[in-house]
């Protein structure tokens, strides 16, 4: 139940981060695509800089949900990010969600809940054995390159959906990375242990690349493009990991049909809850006139 919470915890936090870094990152203009002066344009506004600042109480909760729990479990709750933060938005702001959000909002965690339920992850161990990370490593490394070689071809929407799923990959490998990271600690190493695990330091180098491939992929194009790859892209490449790296089991067998149901559902969800005017950081519609 611990893991569970601090999943919930980090997913309203970075699912209200993406807007801001959304809102903040459309400003920029496309000549600052895939270079470090997007950056230093984002650093001077201030709404990115509360997103940043989501995203660091995102990491601490991410760090106990995963020392606590299965990265099968944990990862997959993050697709409930964005229907969270559009549910938390309508009522700090006051506006009427369309019944639109509320069918993404039903899409979204109902898949959820059909895969969770359907997939029964669970079991593994808590830190990567052997040699393991090395070919994961290369795999990741080739997986990536392919994908923003393809996105630098490409412009508006396609390529905010494929630099999403490699802002998603990235993600993927900074939990696992944590994850290994912070079983360190449990293993009756302490804090020295951590520190001097090659796995923290290569945490914040994926983390950053991540955060980069992901600020391209919102100044790209719309958040409905990138969104669902991110979402779903986490979710299943953490799962991934979580089975080849750390031992952890699903459910197989004629459990699949319901899990590619599950699958489907919370991708049209996250395209729906895309479009919503507060999850792209735009004004709210104006009302109709009767």
């Amino acid at each position: 139940m611990i893991s569970v919470l601090f999943a919930l915890l980090t997913a309203i936090s970075n699912g209200s981060a993406s807007v801001l870094q959304r809102r903040a990152a459309a400003t920029a203009p496309d000549v600052e695509s895939m270079r470090l002066s997007l950056i230093s344009h984002l650093l001077r506004q201030k709404v990115w800089l509360a997103g940043i600042g989501l995203v660091i109480v995102a990491a601490g909760c991410q760090a106990v949900a995963l020392a606590t729990g299965p990265i099968a479990v944990v990862q997959p709750i993050f697709v409930i990010e964005l229907p969270a933060t559009l549910l938390i938005a309508g009522h700090v702001f006051h506006r009427k969600l369309p019944r639109g959000v509320w069918y993404g909002v039903a899409a979204v965690t109902g898949g959820l809940a059909l895969g969770m339920a359907s997939a029964a992850p669970g079991g593994g161990h808590d830190s990567v054995r052997g040699y393991a990370w090395i070919p994961a490593l290369i795999a990741t490394g080739v997986f990536e390159a392919v994908l923003i070689l393809c996105a630098l071809r490409l412009r508006g929407n396609p390529r905010a959906a494929l630099l999403g799923l490699a802002a998603a990959c990235g993600y993927a490998l900074t939990a696992a990375l944590m994850k290994d990271a912070v079983a360190r600690l449990d293993n009756g190493g302490g804090a020295a242990a951590l520190f001097s695990s090659w796995q923290l330091y290569a945490t914040a180098v994926a983390g950053v690349g991540a955060l980069f491939l992901l600020q391209n992929a919102l100044q790209a194009g719309w958040l409905a493009a990138s969104q669902p790859m991110l979402t779903l892209g986490d979710a299943l490449i953490s799962i991934t990991y979580g089975v080849l790296l750390f031992g952890e089991t699903l459910r197989t067998g004629w459990w699949l049909v319901p899990q590619i149901l599950a699958v489907g559902l919370i991708a049209v969800g996250c395209v729906d809850l895309g479009k919503s005017p507060l999850a792209a950081g735009g004004p709210p519609p104006q009302p109709r006139v009767r």
